[in-house]
């Protein structure tokens, strides 16, 4: 049975009413106290107070303080005027009751709708969160499109002023070499009229035994016809251009090394998963196309983490996961920002998920295999779970026994635990 507490004093204004219980030998906080518009209650093991309040209050302003054994309520009044007691007086029990369990019923409605305010005031946030990263991105990603495209015109000039600089040259050794050509003609002309002029006249005697035809030549024949022929040099090469087209690839390796039917089959696959997925999330429409890519959005999250913005990181990986859920690195790198962020239960939750997906087992996902045993570990030791973080790296040194930083941490674990269970 309980004590009732009957030992109060009150003292009343116009507008409110002071009250001082004395609760002796016991420790009150505020769970300990509940108050309406006409009901209070201080409920404290073994002792029991309990009001059925004269006029109503205004029980969102009203104020209570706890000290030294006694419990100060300050309650104003809805409506200002003198109380002629504390509490109804001459109220059947019927009405008690129905009095106290309205109260209780109100204060159930009222602690619902604060809970459906603050999800409310959650979801919000929680909008604006996303809508504040995305516009960051956005702004970022029109900032490196400006600093893509000044670039580009950057190269462009200095590759005209290239080719520029390209055709004076050729100009230049064009010109410089048909000067040398019209030297070198020059200086044959020259050497030929030498040689007319060294030559002797001839006397009238050896000048008509010259005269003579000769058998073989028909008409006069000149002895300096072989000489006076001028050389004839090549016209220039025409020149031209030849374009080569090559084939547009999608993977990496090259044609008559892949196999096109399974590859086309491939693609088809991945853009229909991305346009269902598209369709089930009606709240993406107006995200552009590389946003609902899942390997876009992980690219992006590693580069916010790597600045050190873990949150628009998270919300980078959270958009991935919805869109594709069974990419254990997504599930990896998460956790990651989750350590980085305290949010160790999540970090938790994340490296066994990406446990989950990394199956089965092979060489190719070993090293991933290892970050996700480490990362759990390191959650389950900042939770003070030390046996379980020294089950995840002595796991993750079955796969790497190599690695000496993860074989230092397990030993760092064991002393931990070696002083706990001496202490």
């Amino acid at each position: 049975m309980p004590v009732w507490l009957r030992g109060h004093s009150w003292r009343q204004s116009g507008s409110a009413v002071f009250l001082s219980l004395p609760v002796p030998g016991v420790r009150v906080t505020a769970a300990n106290i509940f108050c309406t518009e006409r009901y209070l209650k201080v409920s404290v093991p073994p002792f029991l107070f309990e009001a059925i309040l004269y006029a109503p209050i205004d029980d969102t302003n009203s104020t209570a303080k706890i000290g030294n054994g006694i419990v100060f309520f300050t309650l104003y009044k809805k409506e200002v005027g003198m109380w002629e007691s504390l509490t109804l007086e001459n109220a059947s029990k019927e009405k008690l009751q129905y009095l106290r369990e309205n109260a209780v019923l109100k204060a159930h409605e009222k602690a619902k709708e604060e809970t459906e305010a603050k999800k409310v005031t959650k979801r919000e946030h929680k909008k604006y969160a996303l809508e504040a990263t995305m516009k960051l991105e956005e702004a970022e990603r029109k900032r490196i499109e400006e600093l893509k495209e000044q670039e580009k015109q950057k190269v462009t000039k200095e590759l005209e002023l290239w080719k520029d600089q390209l055709k004076d040259v050729e100009n230049q050794k064009k010109v410089q070499k048909e000067g040398q050509l019209h030297e070198e003609v020059e200086q044959l002309k020259e050497k030929k009229k030498e040689k007319i002029n060294k030559t002797s006249i001839p006397s009238e005697e050896t000048l008509k035994t010259r005269l003579k035809p000769t058998k073989g030549c028909r008409g006069s024949c000149s002895m300096f016809s072989e000489n006076l022929k001028e050389e004839q040099l090549p016209a220039p090469r025409s020149s031209g251009t030849i374009k080569i087209n090559f084939t547009s690839r999608v993977f990496p390796t090259a044609l008559r090394e892949s196999r096109v039917a399974e590859e086309e089959e491939w693609l088809h696959k991945q853009a229909e998963a991305r346009r269902i997925i598209s369709a089930d999330l009606s709240e993406l429409k107006d995200l552009k196309e590389e946003e609902k890519n899942p390997d876009w959005l992980k690219d992006k999250g590693n580069k916010m983490f790597a600045t050190g913005n873990y949150l628009a990181a998270v919300n980078a990986y959270n958009l991935a996961v919805r869109l594709n859920n069974k990419l254990p690195l997504l599930y990896l790198n998460r956790a990651a920002c989750h350590l980085k962020l305290r949010n160790l239960h999540k970090a938790i939750e994340d490296s066994s998920k990406a446990l989950e997906l990394l199956t089965p087992p092979v060489p190719d996902n070993e090293n991933a295999r290892v970050k996700a045993y480490v990362r759990r570990g390191t959650a389950f030791c900042q939770l003070e779970l030390y046996a379980e973080g020294l089950q995840d790296y002595e796991a993750a040194l079955k796969i790497d026994p190599k690695n000496k930083t993860i074989e230092k941490d397990a030993e760092k674990i064991r002393h931990v635990i070696q002083g706990t269970m001496q202490n």
